[in-house]
């Protein structure tokens, strides 16, 4: 890789690692989303505490990285940035989103972060990965349901629209990622004690 393509890397990864979680519910006077409920820093968590603007906020926050990360990747010359650096664009600001440098390395599961990356990578990819996202949830009312779902959908999703193998393998990276954030998720799914959409802490 280039050091035009590992300086993106860098910055996609510390973009990434701005936890809107966190940020948000400070700004809305929140408990820290990472004691109560799952723990966990994202929208499904802060929507426990009651307060949905907050959880919008922070879905909104989260997938917006993931679309300027991987949007400003491809703006930069073909030359300087291939197909390659922007996968790795792709997989590193979900990492981050997972792993932030800035709170500990103790960062959320990456469903929006991935999300956002996703519709910049192919919109039909994006898209029909969200209705497989929001088909299960309805029909759950489980939040980790539909991430798992999508999760499993977007590679195969990806190797049908998407022709660059790079792409395709940020994909497969990311979605794996994903999964293995959930894995309590489907520990609770298998007792049967995951919680439901909307439930507060």
């Amino acid at each position: 890789m280039s050091a035009v393509e590992i300086a993106c890397v860098v910055a996609a990864y510390l973009l990434g690692s701005v936890s809107f979680a966190v940020i948000v519910s400070k700004g809305f006077g929140l408990d820290d989303p990472r004691t109560y409920g799952s723990k966990n820093p994202g929208a499904t968590n802060v929507l426990r505490s009651g307060r949905k603007i907050a959880a919008v906020l922070t879905l909104l926050g989260d997938a917006l990285k993931g679309v300027v990360a991987v949007w400003l990747a491809r703006l930069i010359d073909p030359s300087l940035m291939s197909a390659l650096g922007i996968a790795a664009v792709a997989v590193a600001v979900v990492v981050g989103h997972m792993w932030p440098v800035f709170f500990r390395f103790v960062g959320g599961k990456g469903v929006a972060t991935a999300a956002g990356v996703l519709f910049v990578l192919q919109p039909l990819l994006g898209l029909y990965t969200l209705l497989v996202w929001l088909g299960t949830v309805l029909a759950t009312r489980i939040s980790s349901t539909g991430a798992l779902a999508a999760g499993v959908a977007a590679p195969i999703l990806a190797w049908w629209l998407m022709p660059d193998l790079p792409s395709q393998l940020a994909v497969l990276g990311i979605s794996l990622l994903l999964i293995s954030r959930h894995h309590q998720n489907i520990v609770g799914l298998i007792k049967g004690t995951e919680g439901r959409l909307g439930k507060k802490a």
